[in-house]
C-alpha cells in the first residue's frame, strides 16, 4: 500500500506529492517551492527518496527541484516539449512576475526526458505516464492504476480545469486530454491536482461546469 503526502508550497500553493511505500522508499511529484519543508519531512519520516517528476515546468512547481537534487542526488523526469523552460523564465512563467525570482533550473540527464507514454517501476512503484496537454504542451499525468490514484498537475481540479492562456495552452486539447486520460479512469479513482483538494472522475463528469457539454 502506498502513501501519498501533500504540501501546499510556495507563492500559489502548489501541490507537492511525495508518494512512499512500506520500505520508505518515495517519489517526489511537482516540489514547487520551500525545499526545506520537503526535506524536513523526508528525514523526519526517515524516507528515500529516488527520484523527481514533474507534471509540467510552470514556475509553481520546479522552484525546489535543483535544492533536492542536490540534496539526494536525485534523476529529474519531465516532457521533452518542456525541458528548455526549465531555464527560461519567460517559459516557465517566473519573468512575467517582477516581485518573483527568475525559477531556473538545470535540465535532466537525457535518459530521464519523457518522450512516449510509458510504464515506470522504481523500487516497487508501478506507474504510467501519460500526455495530458492542454494546459501546457508537455503536461503529463502519473497515473496509478494498482493503488487507484493519479497526480495530474494542472489538468484538471476540482469542479474545474486548467487555464489555457499561457504558453502552448489550448482549451480544446486540454478538455480532449482530460476526457480522454482521465476521465476514462474507474469514477472512484482518486485525482490528485496541482492546486486545490483531491476529486474523482465521477465528481467531475457529474459537478464540473468546464465539462458539461463537451
Amino acid at each position: 500500500m502506498l502513501n501519498v503526502k501533500v504540501f501546499s508550497l510556495g507563492p500559489v500553493q502548489t501541490n507537492c506529492y511525495i508518494v512512499s511505500n512500506k520500505q520508505k522508499d518515495c517519489l517526489i511529484f511537482d516540489p514547487g517551492e520551500e525545499a526545506s519543508k520537503i526535506i524536513k519531512t523526508i528525514r523526519s519520516n526517515q524516507l528515500k527518496p529516488k527520484a523527481i517528476f514533474l507534471t509540467h515546468a510552470h514556475f509553481d512547481h520546479i522552484g525546489a527541484v535543483d535544492a533536492l537534487r542536490e540534496a539526494y542526488d536525485l534523476p529529474l523526469y519531465i516532457h521533452a516539449n518542456e525541458v528548455s523552460w526549465l531555464a527560461d523564465p519567460m517559459k516557465n512563467g517566473s519573468g512575467k512576475y517582477a516581485e518573483l525570482p527568475n525559477y531556473i533550473v538545470a535540465p535532466p540527464n537525457e535518459e530521464h526526458i519523457i518522450k512516449k507514454e510509458q510504464n515506470f517501476t522504481i523500487e516497487d512503484f508501478t506507474f504510467k505516464a501519460v500526455f495530458t496537454p492542454g494546459h501546457s504542451p508537455g503536461s503529463v499525468s502519473y497515473i496509478f492504476e494498482n493503488a487507484g490514484f493519479a497526480i495530474v498537475g494542472d489538468t484538471l481540479f476540482e469542479r474545474s480545469i486548467g487555464r489555457t492562456d499561457l504558453i502552448g495552452g489550448s482549451l480544446e486539447v486540454l478538455l480532449k486530454s482530460i476526457h480522454e486520460k482521465l476521465l476514462v479512469l474507474p469514477e472512484d479513482f482518486i485525482i490528485y491536482p496541482g492546486h486545490g483538494s483531491y476529486t474523482t472522475p465521477g465528481a467531475e463528469m457529474d459537478m464540473n461546469p468546464f465539462l458539461n457539454g463537451f
